[in-house]
């Protein structure tokens, strides 16, 4: 056990959707899967396995160009409702060594562990176990980074992947950092190192080892900074997740359509999803955005605050229904109807908290508590309302709740 000194851990699930669909399909297992959709269709890389990295796929790529470089790869869709119950399932196991997680994403968060080491055999022993438990209890593959700080934590996890483990014992923070490229340091982007291999600046050790004045003559304050992080040095804490400002679910559509059926049908099943999280956390908004996205690329947004915030299903999409109409009027106006690419909605202007009082808000409360105890047992596909089966589809929903 480090005695007297912070024990941190970065851990980092290994190209988490792609591993997600590798393991619910084991038809994947060994062959390139890329995540995000079709090889001909717009939009771009979510994710890759390690087999269509090879290839050269990576996140943000477009599609198109994926199925370029990898022909043969599995494109799929993503389902991003069995991503979020995969991350939440590996948030749990984080939380049984401590109450101090701080997730970063979906597939990754930072443990201080330092109150706890002792009971479970200190933080390696912790990262170890935690790497078996997501293998064996949700069969994913885990990267951790083990070290007094943030910093070094995380560019620890970051070295050996996949199913890396990095420690970096306190006192060596400096001398693992050194023979590193700038470029993996925090702060260190294209235009400082820029800067910095004007100085003839190479690694992080060669920056460590640079006058910080003259790094703060250039750079100013960031020059201190950088400094100080090429040193070793991160007193950053691990801080507890914060609540969320928004909630929101958004779909897109494999061809463009304007049939009013599927894209409302498509917006019902977005507001339950909207509305099932939003009880989940205990929460209720005020605000309903809606985000239309017609061909060719033209971005609509319409939104309206209520009286009153809310987290029922029907209140939230009559309200987005409603946005939805308003944003497709022009299109009436003119004669011409948009094809719409993606639609989307949100619940912002958050409060915690159940509402208590007048019994058709009770009422529907007990519902919705009712519908999603179903769901939750035997599925989101277990209960539907009628004018969600319009279109038959598998939902694709987009987590974009904003941080803090």
């Amino acid at each position: 056990m480090w005695t007297g000194r912070r024990a941190i851990l970065h851990c980092d699930l290994d190209a988490f959707y792609a591993s997600v669909e590798q393991r619910d399909h084991p038809e994947y297992r060994g062959k390139p899967v890329i995540v995000g959709g079709g090889p001909n269709e717009r939009g771009v890389v979510s994710a890759a396995s390690y087999e269509a990295r090879r290839y050269g796929v990576r996140s943000a790529m477009p599609l198109q160009t994926a199925g370029r470089l990898c022909p043969d790869g599995i494109f799929v869709p993503g389902d991003y409702e069995r991503y979020h119950e995969a991350s939440d399932a590996v948030m749990a196991l984080f939380a049984e060594h401590t109450p101090l997680v701080q997730p970063i994403s979906l597939d990754e968060a930072f443990l201080d562990v330092t109150g706890t080491q002792h009971l479970f055999g200190g933080a390696v022993a912790i990262a170890r176990a935690l790497k078996v438990r997501v293998r064996e209890d949700l069969g994913l593959v885990l990267s951790v980074g083990v070290a007094t700080n943030k910093l070094c934590a995380k560019i620890g996890s970051d070295l050996r992947k996949p199913d890396g483990l990095v420690i970096v014992e306190p006192g060596a923070e400096a001398a693992f950092l050194a023979p590193l490229a700038l470029e993996r340091l925090w702060g260190v982007g294209p235009r400082t190192r820029e800067v910095l291999e004007g100085f003839g600046l190479r690694t992080i050790g060669e920056l460590a080892a640079m006058d910080p004045a003259t790094l703060e003559a250039r750079l100013g304050a960031h020059g201190t900074a950088i400094s100080e992080r090429a040193r070793g040095l991160d007193d950053d804490e691990v801080v507890l997740q914060t609540a969320p400002k928004s909630i929101g679910h958004e779909h897109t559509f494999d061809r463009d359509t304007s049939s009013a059926a599927t894209i409302e049908s498509t917006l019902l099943r977005l507001c339950e999803g909207v509305g099932r999280r939003a009880r989940d956390a205990q929460l209720r908004g005020r605000t309903i955005t809606l985000k239309l996205r017609v061909a060719p690329f033209e971005t609509r947004s319409r939104q309206r605050t209520l009286a009153e915030p809310t987290n029922e299903d029907l209140r939230i999409f009559g309200t987005a229904r409603a946005l939805l109409r308003d944003a497709l009027a022009q299109d009436r106006a003119t004669g011409v109807a948009s094809p719409v690419r993606l639609v989307g909605v949100s619940l912002s202007g958050l409060v915690e908290g159940q509402q208590l009082g007048l019994f058709e808000h009770a009422r529907a409360d007990r519902l919705s508590a009712a519908l999603d105890a179903v769901r939750t047992r035997f599925g989101d596909a277990a209960l539907d309302r009628v004018s969600a089966r319009e279109t038959p589809m598998r939902r694709r929903l987009t987590d974009h709740r904003d941080k803090r």
